[in-house]
């Protein structure tokens, strides 16, 4: 009788000091001063950010165009001249909207005009480099390729949207002096150009060469040749490349069709020449296989094969092709 009157007093107990602690912890908590972090702030300040209209990195704080044209010549590990650097960088629509906002403001002739040369002549001498030496290396990489192919290939590496994409990786449009804002892709071309005839200039044809070469031909990585160069009858051009070989014209056959009574047949059509296969092709009807089966056939010709060996960039021949490009300027 004593032992369970002892243990009914120590429930008691128990439960008084489990209400006292719980009453404690709530006076703490209440004693506590409030929070004053918002947990919206964040979400609301980054759609702010997302919503607002593009802005000039010039435009914010602790910029130092000097310091960052320097940075831009450190960051490509690249030895410009400073001068013409910035020169590079000067279109001329921003000459002629400063000279614009200056005649606004009432200003007299002289002040008006601003003491800046523009970026045309180092454009055109950098366009011309580029070109040149990028048929130089293919020329010199893919020999069987006639000069149509190089050109195509040359054309897509110098386009306005593959070139603006180099430029904005190398954040070319932060230092470019342009009326518009964000800076258009043409103006960007243009400026990227003015950089590779700056670096001409600075540094010469040889670095200048491999400053062409790493930053234009590993955009070729992937990309199909007739993805490029577009060839209306590939049949007809293997005929031609094959008549220059003295080799018979080509023989289709097919080798393999499957499901030829559903909505999505395939065939596989084979060239022979001199009763050996030359090359397959698949395709949804004869003629596509056939046409394919051309395709497989010039990329063997002409050395570009999907599984052709990666670009070497440790050939002595790359200065040779600078010194070239340059004297055909």
């Amino acid at each position: 009788m004593a032992a369970r009157l002892l243990w009914a007093s120590r429930r008691v107990l128990e439960r008084a000091g489990a209400g006292i602690g719980a009453g404690a912890r709530r006076a703490a908590a209440s004693t506590e001063p409030p929070r004053n972090k918002k947990r919206w702030l964040r979400a609301y300040l980054e759609q702010q950010r997302l919503e607002a209209p593009p802005q000039r990195r010039s435009e914010k704080p602790n910029w130092d165009y000097h310091a960052e044209i320097q940075a831009f010549s450190h960051r490509l590990h690249e030895d410009f001249s400073l001068d013409l650097l910035k020169t590079a960088f000067v279109n001329p629509c921003y000459i002629e909207s400063e000279e614009a906002r200056r005649r606004d403001l009432g200003l007299d002739k002289e002040t008006v005009a601003l003491n800046l040369q523009d970026n045309s002549k180092l454009a055109e001498q950098g366009l011309a480099f580029a070109r040149s030496y990028l048929a130089r290396c293919f020329e010199g990489a893919y020999p069987e390729l006639p000069a149509s192919g190089v050109g195509a290939l040359v054309d897509f590496l110098t386009d306005q949207e593959l070139v603006s994409y180099v430029a904005r990786n190398l954040s070319v449009q932060d230092l470019t002096l342009c009326r518009e804002f964000p800076v258009p892709a043409g103006v960007l071309q243009r400026t990227f150009f003015a950089v590779i005839g700056a670096l001409l200039d600075s540094s010469g044809p040889e670095k200048t060469g491999i400053f062409v070469r790493d930053f234009f031909i590993p955009e070729l990585i992937g990309k199909d040749l007739f993805e490029i160069w577009e060839v209306v009858n590939p049949m007809g051009l293997l005929v031609e490349e094959l008549t220059k070989r003295n080799i018979s014209a080509p023989e289709p056959r097919i080798t393999r069709q499957l499901g030829v009574t559903t909505v999505l047949p395939l065939y596989f059509v084979g060239l022979y020449c001199d009763k050996k296969i030359i090359a397959e092709g698949p395709g949804e009807t004869l003629l596509a296989a056939e046409e394919e089966a051309a395709r497989v056939a010039l990329r063997k010709l002409y050395g570009y094969a999907e599984n052709r060996r990666p670009w070497d960039y440790s050939k002595p021949k790359q200065g040779l092709a600078a010194a070239k490009a340059v004297g055909s300027n």
